[in-house]
């Protein structure tokens, strides 16, 4: 009977963590980084990001990463304004700071240190044409608020 019960915990234990590690599973980095500038009062800073303008890039995300650079981040692309998109954490390790930008690179909402793993949906709060993901704390390291620049290609081609 003991064994039993023990076989059963085990085959448990391995169909509830089955998803999350399917989740991980050949999530390599997207493409090659492009630079991307953000200006704060504090000053101009300059990032390295891989951009995700795919469905499928843009679902995979940051996710399975076990950790993400000061100078690097992923820029999410959605080719036309949305809007209406809300982010998560759902198979993200790592905490974040999830940038909203408007379609003239202004930024219009933060969420700060988002918490790994937490599946709530965190909204923009207006129309968006690209996310910005940082390392958790970054985006107070470098005094980024909403209004702020962020420059990158889409933002000065699609305005």
């Amino acid at each position: 009977m003991r064994s039993a019960l023990l076989c059963l915990w085990l085959l448990g234990l391995l169909f509830m963590t089955a998803p999350a590690a399917a989740a991980c599973v050949g999530n390599p980095e997207l493409k090659p980084l492009r630079p991307l500038t953000v200006s704060t009062e504090k000053g101009r800073f300059h990032f390295l990001v891989e951009v995700a303008d795919t469905d499928r890039e843009r679902e995979l995300g940051l996710m399975c990463r076990k950790s993400l650079a000061a100078d690097r981040g992923m820029l999410f692309d959605f080719i036309r304004e949305r809007p209406d998109a809300a982010f998560w954490m759902r198979n993200t390790l790592i905490p974040l700071d999830i940038i909203y930008i408007r379609k003239d690179g202004v930024v219009r909402s933060i969420i700060r240190n988002a918490r790994p793993l937490d599946e709530t949906p965190r909204p923009a709060g207006g129309p968006i044409l690209g996310v910005l993901e940082l390392a958790g704390g970054r985006a107070a390291q470098i005094g980024l608020k909403p209004g702020d620049k962020v420059d990158f290609p889409i933002f000065r081609e699609r305005r």
